[in-house]
């Protein structure tokens, strides 16, 4: 199941790339090259849909649905791919004491001293 999920994932993030390579951007026209808002103004009027748009929109929910769904399936591991840790495995390194005295502590002295009878 993750397998075709995935092939369809691939499917439709190549078919997104062509379909948005394809559609002309907003003010592609000479005066939007100066700096002009031109014809397809951004906040301006906005004519029907093309078919490009509307394929744009389709690739888009379907790559967001195959998008939740294979983390949702990653996440829980159902199929069994991958399901180790990178650290799993790996020997934990055991904690070495401090052979230093911290800073601030008063020193020992190396001999006890002597103590009167």
């Amino acid at each position: 199941m993750i397998y075709v999920l995935t092939a369809i994932h691939v499917i439709v993030c190549i078919f997104l790339i062509i379909v948005v390579l394809l559609q002309s951007g907003k003010s592609a026209d000479l005066a939007g090259a100066f700096g002009g808002t031109g014809s397809q103004s951004t906040f301006g009027p906005r004519g029907a849909a093309s078919a490009l748009s509307r394929a744009t929109t389709g690739a888009v929910i379907i790559f967001m649905l195959t998008s939740l769904t294979l983390s949702i399936m990653s996440a829980r591991n159902t199929s069994g791919v991958g399901g180790t840790s990178v650290f799993q495995g790996t020997p934990s390194k055991p904690a070495t004491p401090a052979t230093t005295p911290q800073q601030g502590a008063p020193a020992q002295p190396a001999t006890p001293p002597p103590t009167s009878k």
